[in-house]
């Protein structure tokens, strides 16, 4: 008889630095470099997802709502439903030059660009 596991509820930021990042149809999207927290409620804000380019170089760097993320903790790696499309299109950032984390009108242009609302 096989025995059912329960879903992993808490994982460390380390552990899903470095994972995958694929759509539900199991294409590629890039990788996680970071996990962004909001330090004044404790929420995950967003996953910094590197995509594009060629072998890592010419990456462009993108801030995707913690909400619109799945873990999958049996293939390790995260999905995201969104078209590849959106994200090529998706306001990025360069890796030398990271958005300034502390404006809430960026945090509200990103949120907004993705359809969700900040939850923090």
């Amino acid at each position: 008889m096989k025995t059912m596991t329960k879903p992993t509820l808490v994982l460390s930021a380390g552990t899903l630095k470095g994972n995958g990042v694929k759509n539900p149809g199991g294409e590629d999207l890039g990788k996680i470099e970071d996990i962004m927290i909001n330090t004044s409620s404790g929420h995950v804000a967003y996953a910094v997802l590197s995509f594009g380019g060629i072998l890592g170089i010419g990456d462009k760097l993108f801030s995707i709502p913690w909400s619109l993320l799945k873990v999958d903790t049996e293939k390790h790696c995260c999905v995201l439903d969104v078209d590849k499309k959106l994200l090529e299109n998706a306001p990025g950032f360069d890796k030398k030059d990271w958005p300034n984390f502390s404006d809430m009108t960026w945090h509200d242009k990103v949120h907004s660009y993705y359809g969700v609302k900040r939850v923090w």
